[in-house]
């Protein structure tokens, strides 16, 4: 398989994820159970986790070392840039998260659905380019970044999209949507990881000294998300252990993926 292919399925397999997720509006009825809602998202936050740290900032911190740098000095620094960098979007685009009335960002005039809609999107922003950095660093040609290891990104970004498109869904068909439209919606939060991930492979391949950096901040912006909602979406109201089994186990699935492919 050539580098073109190699990247066109590399973007694919975190689409088809949220795409299957979202067409779970079509073969289950009625709102999803708190308890699998839970499990869920803690799913995604230890997929998420353990994918900055085996993913990203090793291979960061591997890459100063190889290139006779300081080696912390570039997971630190792109690190806390990515926290910062969706600090500013969380503040500036309006959404609303699932289980609040209150929409945060800048004041608009959008609807519930559209905002639910944009909430999701903005969490997809950073895995996008978590895939991209990676895919990136594959194609450098480096030894730190192999294609297997690239490819276990994908697949466990795709994995944890599952339950994200599902969980954005269904709520949407309970709000008034139409199945088809909530599926649509589904779908498109989950365009923006493509065309995310493309566009950090063309700026990386521009900047290739600097990939130690973007690798970070795509891990600080990936943690952000995890912290910000993902982690106290899981833990809110009752039963909150099963979010931490469901975090647990996400996160053994993402080690063992990236250690045993990577």
């Amino acid at each position: 398989m050539n580098d073109f292919w190699k990247v066109a399925v590399g973007l694919a397999i975190p689409l088809l994820g949220t795409t299957l997720g979202s067409a779970m509006v079509f073969f289950l009825r009625g709102e999803m159970r708190p308890g699998l809602q839970k499990a869920m998202l803690g799913f995604a936050s230890g997929v998420m986790i353990a994918a900055s740290v085996w993913s990203l900032l090793i291979p960061a911190i591997e890459m100063a070392e190889a290139a006779g740098g300081v080696a912390w000095v570039p997971a630190v620094t792109g690190f806390l840039l990515g926290i910062g960098f969706l600090l500013l979007l969380d503040t500036l685009i309006p959404h609303l998260h699932m289980d609040s009335a209150q929409p945060e960002g800048r004041p608009c005039g959008l609807g519930k659905s559209l905002m639910l809609v944009l909430a999701v999107t903005l969490h997809n922003i950073p895995e996008g380019m978590a895939v991209g950095v990676v895919l990136a660093g594959m194609l450098s040609g480096g030894s730190v970044i192999t294609t297997a290891g690239a490819f276990a990104l994908a697949v466990g970004i795709a994995i944890q999209n599952f339950p994200e498109g599902a969980i954005i869904s269904m709520p949407l068909v309970s709000s008034g949507l139409s199945k088809g439209r909530a599926f649509r919606y589904g779908f498109l939060s989950g365009v923006v990881e493509p065309v995310g991930a493309a566009i950090t492979i063309l700026l990386t391949s521009l900047v290739t000294p600097v990939l130690p950096y973007i690798l970070s901040f795509a891990a600080g912006a990936m943690i952000y998300v995890v912290v910000e909602e993902l982690i106290p979406e899981a833990q809110a109201g009752e039963h909150s252990n099963i979010g931490t089994v469901g975090a647990a186990l996400g996160f053994a699935l993402m080690m063992v993926l990236d250690v045993a492919l990577g």
